[in-house]
């Protein structure tokens, strides 16, 4: 069961799945159609999103893709993220997922700590820190690369072990830390990408 909050989180970006311009949505169409094939194939759904820091946009993606799974009852999905090096899961986008609704738990104390996020009561929460897209708890092969970041996109033209590599790239709210436009920068981010996954797997049912 969903929080009051995030609930009513995602009813406002599924109300404003209209305004996604149309080249957005021909990228999240073929990003569905991926995910059809898989499933055609009776196969679990492996989405890694990939950005070079695995810190902000890629984790936001993968919080969002795994609840929009769940919201439209899409089993079978399983959503990673990654970066081309890791850092840590950067606490302005912490902070930005706790204002949608999700409950998050810091675990650990390290310069890379590790979160638990949790958007149900019926499903276990996420485990996010940062790491390469191909380490550990991440899948080696049988995946779905959706690169978050132009950075990222440019530097890795083949992701090994990928099924299929799709760019979904988001300007990246880092640009805006330590600015009064801080806030709004990470929760528009947010928005964004809870409006894009919720259109992904809306086309799912």
């Amino acid at each position: 069961m969903l929080s009051e909050t995030l609930n009513r989180y995602i009813e406002t970006s599924l109300n404003q799945t209209d305004s996604i311009p149309e080249n957005r949505r021909q990228i999240l169409d073929q990003i569905a159609k991926t995910i059809k094939k898989q499933q055609q194939k009776n196969q679990p759904i492996n989405l890694n999103f990939i950005c070079t820091h695995n810190s902000r946009r890629s984790h936001l993606s993968q919080i969002w893709a795994q609840t929009a799974a769940a919201y439209f009852g899409i089993e079978r999905i399983y959503a990673y993220s990654g970066g081309t090096e890791s850092t840590a899961f950067n606490p302005r986008a912490v902070a930005a997922i706790q204002r949608a609704g999700f409950q998050v738990d810091k675990t650990t104390a390290s310069s890379n700590p590790v979160y638990h996020t949790r958007f149900s009561t019926q499903h276990p929460p996420l485990t996010n820190f940062s790491k390469v897209f191909d380490q550990a708890p991440n899948p080696s092969e049988g995946f779905i690369a959706v690169m978050t970041c132009d950075d990222a996109d440019k530097k890795c033209p083949a992701v090994f072990g990928s099924d299929a590599r799709i760019a979904l790239t988001y300007k990246d709210p880092k640009a805006f830390d330590g600015t009064d436009r801080e806030t709004l920068a990470y929760d528009e981010r947010c928005r964004q990408i809870s409006r894009e996954q919720l259109y992904i797997f809306q086309q799912l049912q």
